[in-house]
């Protein structure tokens, strides 16, 4: 059995919370719903579409026994997100954690992206986050209510990436937002961290990301020094403890969860992997052969 499938923390330990998460109708939101229940917490989940937040709402209540709220809301739209503030307010009483976890990506040479399409990223991740930090971040310092962010951005947040500029761009963005309201709000007793996940493959994420049989042409688990990708449960597991009393004195950190896949790809000379045994052998003998002469 592999422990990083199974459940991390004890039974109780977001007994009492209330969460928000924004896109948590499927994929790693899902996911991450599915633990903070289990573990005690009621859930406000959000996303656009509606049917699909009641239908994750139903299969989770009855597998968790835990309390679901399903709000439609874009993030993009601050009248919603305060909506969505006020509804979870009215059905649990507080707020306790936010989860920003709502995104938008394409992979596309940027000179093929219309305007439009590089705005439509940067407002889910950028603005969407802004909206939901503001509405309840202002909401925990009025009602003098301890609070807890934790953001999703992703490990080229700070290397930056081709080909997904728009979400590197808004990840950069939200990542120095995390850091920074670490810093300003802590003395409001709010605590801001961040998840920077390499590959978890979710189906609709990565059917966008990589339709047909892209997905097994770039195989992930081959930039990845474990040569695996990541099980949801481990990341449900950090984004429990991040979110919990058993972290309270992190604060401002960004935690990468990825196998060690962006320190692969970062390094200058990383794709010298690439060598067949039988070559180094032929380049040592070569270069022992050029010291002696």
């Amino acid at each position: 059995m592999n422990l990083y499938t199974q459940p991390m923390l004890k039974d109780d330990a977001l007994k009492d919370k209330v969460a928000i998460v924004t896109g948590g109708g499927s994929g790693l939101g899902k996911a991450m719903t599915r633990y903070f229940l289990q573990l005690g917490a009621k859930v406000v989940i959000t996303s656009r579409n509606l049917d699909k937040l009641r239908d994750t709402a139903k299969e989770l209540e009855d597998e968790t026994g835990g309390k679901v709220l399903c709000v439609a809301c874009d993030v993009r739209n601050w009248d919603e997100v305060e909506a969505m503030k006020e509804a979870a307010i009215k059905e649990f009483g507080q707020i306790d954690i936010l989860l920003n976890n709502a995104a938008g990506n394409f992979i596309s040479p940027t000179e093929r992206l219309t305007h439009s399409a590089f705005d439509s990223v940067l407002d889910i991740v950028l603005k969407g986050t802004k909206n939901c930090t503001l509405s309840i971040g202002k909401y925990w310092i009025d009602s003098k209510i301890p609070g807890t962010v934790l953001n999703i951005v992703t490990t080229y947040a700070w290397t930056g990436s081709a080909y997904v500029v728009p979400s590197a761009c808004a990840k950069a963005g939200v990542l120095a937002m995390t850091r920074s309201l670490a810093v300003e709000w802590a003395k409001y007793n709010i605590r801001f961290n961040a998840i920077a996940p390499g590959p978890f493959p979710t189906k609709g994420a990565w059917e966008r990301l990589l339709p047909g049989d892209l997905a097994e042409k770039f195989d992930m688990r081959k930039k990845v020094p474990l040569r695996r990708v990541g099980e949801h449960q481990e990341l449900a597991n950090l984004a429990a403890y991040l979110v919990s009393d058993y972290s309270a004195y992190m604060n401002g950190e960004v935690v990468t969860i990825d196998g060690g896949e962006w320190l692969q790809g970062a390094g200058e000379f990383n794709m010298l992997e690439e060598i067949p045994q039988e070559m180094w052998d032929m380049l040592e003998s070569m270069i022992k052969a050029k010291k002696k002469s």
